[in-house]
């Protein structure tokens, strides 16, 4: 139990208010949400190759997310197959669908960064999300997590049919835009950070010899998607 005097006493009292606001309660360990905000730009580095940026978090709040998300759509769909509820979890975890969320739950003002996201690195706020939801699960538990995820994200902010009607291999629909429109389309790996488990891929990808979407991820696949998905988002802007 926190106490209030702790909270309202606190130098990170704003901070207590506005999680509290987020989640449904106050945090505990509130280094962990601290940290669960700060990007990779301002990050410092705590010992040799890693740095305490929000990017550990964002990793452990993946596999959080996905284990919810994907227990929840087993039990509310008991009779859809595997590919169906696999095409389901992809979109509500789709990289424009957190940064979307992110958003909507006033993420994306709190995130303590250096980087101009008008230059490809368009899914921070959709990372911090993820971070949010390790910090949670590292501070509360798993059921706090789950109850979060399930409770004030789906529940409050999902459409289940706009997500049922929603495109999610953009990759692919990249490719198909770029051979219909004869644009030179490459996906180029540009950086590799971290060993093991931990090493992470950054993916950007150019038309036509210019940068666009750039994303990075655990999976070098799962960044060559993200990275699709923000040239997509980037492509419909244009005139």
């Amino acid at each position: 139990m926190i106490s209030f005097f702790r909270i309202y006493f606190s130098a990170e009292r704003t901070l207590f208010r506005s999680l509290k606001n987020i989640l449904g309660f106050y945090p505990g360990n509130i280094a962990l949400y601290k940290q669960a905000f700060r990007h990779s730009s301002v990050a410092q580095e705590i010992r040799e190759g890693v740095r305490d940026s929000n990017e550990r978090l964002e990793y452990l709040g993946d596999a959080v997310l996905g284990a919810v998300v994907t227990d929840f759509l087993f039990k509310t769909f008991p009779f859809k197959d595997e590919g169906f509820l696999t095409k389901m979890r992809s979109r509500i975890v789709s990289r424009s669908s957190l940064n979307r969320l992110a958003t909507k739950l006033g993420i994306d003002v709190m995130i303590d960064k250096n980087v101009d996201e008008s230059s490809g690195h368009n899914s921070i706020n959709g990372d911090a999300f993820e971070s949010l939801i390790g910090a949670i699960y590292l501070d509360k538990g798993y059921r706090v997590a789950q109850t979060f995820i399930v409770d004030r994200i789906i529940r409050l902010h999902v459409d289940m049919d706009e997500v049922e009607n929603k495109e999610t291999d953009f990759k692919s629909k990249l490719i198909e835009w770029a051979q219909k429109e004869k644009k030179q389309l490459r996906f180029e790996l540009i950086g590799e950070n971290g060993n093991g488990n931990d090493r992470q891929y950054t993916v950007q990808v150019f038309i036509d010899g210019q940068p666009y979407g750039q994303a990075q991820h655990f999976s070098k696949k799962r960044a060559e998607q993200i990275a699709a998905e923000v040239t997509d988002g980037m492509l419909a802007t244009l005139p």
